[in-house]
Parts: C-alpha cells; sequence; structure tokens
C-alpha cells in the first residue's frame, strides 16, 4: 500500500487518517486572527491547516462574472461582487513565512492552494505537499506545473467527469506517484438536500482505477456521515473546512466546522478507525469468555448411569458452554453411543462420558 509523507506524518491505508482544517477565507483578512486559528485547528485534532494563495485577478475575472445574468449557488448571498470578496479573502504574501512558522510551533504542517504559477514559485519553499482545488482539476497546465515540483499533491475532484479526472491524474502521475485523490462535491450551500450529491461510492470507482493511489474527502456537508462513510470506504485524508463561529460575515464561515464540531469529528473518526479492525473472522481476547456464557451445550434432562445408551429425548441445549462441554452441533456424534459414568440431571455431556 502507497504512503506518502506530509512533513513528520506519514499518510496511507495503515495509518491514522489524516485531517486538513481548509481555513480558507476564515482569516478574515487579518494575520493575527490565521494565526489565532492555526492553534484552534491544531487543538481540534487537524493534522494540517491548510490556506488559499490568491489574488483576486488571478483566480476570477472581475467582468466575466458582471456579465453573468445572476450570481449563483452560495454567491447569490455575498454582499459585495465576486472580484472585491476574492480580493478580501486574498492572503498578503507576507503571510506565508508567518503561517508557516505558526503551523511549526502548533505542530500542525501548513498547506496551501496556490492559484497561479507565481504563487506556486513563492510558496514551494514552506510546502511539503500540495494541494489543488476542484476549480483547477481542468486548467492541466498548472496542475502539470505543480506536479513538477516532485512533491506529494492532493487533488480534488469535485464538479468533475471521470474524464477530467482521468486527464488530471495522467498529468499528475507523469510527475509523482504521491497523488492523494479526493472525493468531493462543491456545492457550498450548507443545505442537507446535499448529501444526496455527495456519492461517497465514487471513492470504490478511485480505488479500482488506481489501486496505488491514497483515497481522500474534501466535504462542505454538516456533520459527521460523510467522514465516517468515506474512511469506511477507504479514505485516509480528509478536507473540511475550520472557523471558530459558523454566524460570521464571510464566504466559507457558514459551510465550516467549528472547534467543537471538528473536533467531534477526529474523535468519531478515531472510533472508527478501531472498529474497522482486521478482515479476519474470529474469536477475539475480549470475548473469549463470552464463549462459555453465551453457547450453549448438551445437557441432561435426567439422570443417567453408565452402559445407558444416549437419546435426543434426554437431552436439552443450554447455557454456558465450558471448554470441555460439547456443542449442539456435535448431537449427531453421541446419539446411540454407550455412556461410560453416570450424569446427573442438568450436567454437560463431555467426550469422556462416551464410549
Amino acid at each position: 500500500m502507497r504512503e506518502i509523507q506530509i512533513e513528520n506524518k506519514v499518510v496511507g491505508m495503515n495509518h491514522p487518517t489524516y485531517f486538513i482544517a481548509d481555513v480558507g477565507a476564515n482569516h478574515d483578512g487579518n494575520l493575527e486572527r490565521a494565526k489565532d486559528l492555526i492553534y484552534l485547528c491544531a487543538g481540534a485534532g487537524a493534522d494540517a491547516a491548510k490556506f488559499q494563495h490568491f489574488t483576486a485577478d488571478t483566480i476570477v475575472s472581475d467582468k466575466g462574472f458582471k456579465s453573468l445574468d445572476r450570481q449563483q449557488s452560495h454567491q447569490s448571498r455575498w454582499k459585495k461582487s465576486v472580484f472585491n470578496v476574492y480580493q478580501d479573502a486574498s492572503i498578503d504574501q507576507d503571510w506565508t513565512p508567518v503561517l508557516k512558522e505558526t503551523c511549526n510551533k502548533a505542530g500542525i504542517a501548513f498547506l496551501t492552494s496556490p492559484y497561479s504559477y507565481e504563487l506556486v514559485d513563492k510558496v514551494d519553499d514552506f510546502l511539503s505537499a500540495y494541494k489543488i482545488g476542484s476549480g483547477d482539476i481542468t486548467w492541466l497546465g498548472i496542475v502539470d506545473y505543480i506536479a513538477s515540483k516532485n512533491k506529494p499533491v492532493l487533488l480534488a475532484t469535485g464538479a468533475s467527469t471521470i474524464d477530467e479526472v482521468e486527464m488530471a491524474m495522467s498529468t499528475l502521475l507523469n510527475h509523482t506517484n504521491d497523488v492523494v485523490l479526493m472525493q468531493c462535491n462543491t456545492n457550498y450551500t450548507a443545505s442537507l438536500e446535499n448529501f444526496k450529491y455527495i456519492n461517497l461510492n465514487v471513492l470504490k470507482e478511485y480505488g479500482r482505477k488506481y489501486p496505488n493511489t491514497i483515497l481522500g474527502l474534501s466535504d462542505h456537508t454538516p456533520g459527521h456521515a460523510t467522514v465516517l462513510g468515506a474512511v469506511t470506504l477507504g479514505a485516509r485524508v480528509i478536507e473540511k473546512h475550520f472557523t471558530d463561529d459558523t454566524t460570521r460575515e464571510g464566504p466559507d464561515h457558514k459551510f465550516s466546522m467549528d472547534f467543537n464540531t471538528w473536533k467531534d469529528m477526529v474523535f468519531r473518526t478515531r472510533e472508527l478507525e478501531n472498529s474497522l479492525g482486521l478482515e479476519i473472522k474470529k474469536v477475539e481476547d475480549n470475548e473469549a469468555e463470552t464463549v462459555v456464557l453465551q453457547r450453549r451445550s448438551i445437557r441432561l434432562k435426567k439422570d443417567l448411569a453408565a452402559g445407558d445408551m444416549v437419546r435426543e429425548d434426554d437431552l436439552e441445549f443450554l447455557r454456558p458452554c465450558p471448554e470441555d462441554a460439547l456443542p449442539p452441533y456435535k448431537l449427531e456424534k453421541i446419539l446411540d453411543k454407550e455412556l461410560v459414568e453416570n450424569i446427573k440431571s442438568g450436567d454437560y455431556i463431555k467426550w469422556t462420558n462416551i464410549k
């Protein structure tokens, strides 16, 4: 099974699920707030804090969005133009070393998604892995350029077809096998209707097509259902947006998780990981005593003496079943056999009782 290294953590099927807290725009343009969120991420159990490096003019066309008939999806709620919202959410390049240093102090990895060739170069020295957002899956130029940096790449695949996923994966795999392929749905409205569109079973298809690739989920739904389902299906990287207050004004707060829900998500996932266990069916150490307590043994309804023959009418099947007792499925082996000693009513039969 493939493993990749992201700073001091190993990511792979046989390792704990790797959690990425996507701070996104939830820093609200304030560096000190961004630093505080990093420490909160770490406290909630995140393995990495992820940011997004862009300037408004490297990610959106002001004219393009203004020419649309209307604002759509989650953007319809924004009070400013799309260009201005992205402008407000952009990260000052001087922040990058500070964010990296803060992540180091908090004991988690620093990750980001750079949205231009220039920004890829500017953040490269600070990263041990890259995240490519769903919106760039068809921009094979940036996919190729990021892959050429020879670092692990996490690829989100929201709002894409399997053909587009295959094109992006082919581009990545030309440079590196250290890829995390993440199922995603890019509806950011936080509507409960969105659960119908998550399609976690796509992870099965990804696993078949790319058996040596680590799977993941980049998710924007409330609660833990999708995360627990994805981990059960083999995902070992989970990305969720993180904030300290989902009621704050801003483009990402509404569909983010706060400290308490994030911490509970990690805790529940660790429970699930312990529960998944091995593909070997056996009597476990913690249930060995219940083999005796809950199983039935062959017992006598009445006293029998040495020389009597074992008849089915004289028998019953009752708990417990001590280690030397005969279980019910051994019945045919002892019927019409002679007893070699006296047995009292209610006692169980052992092989040593049978001639």
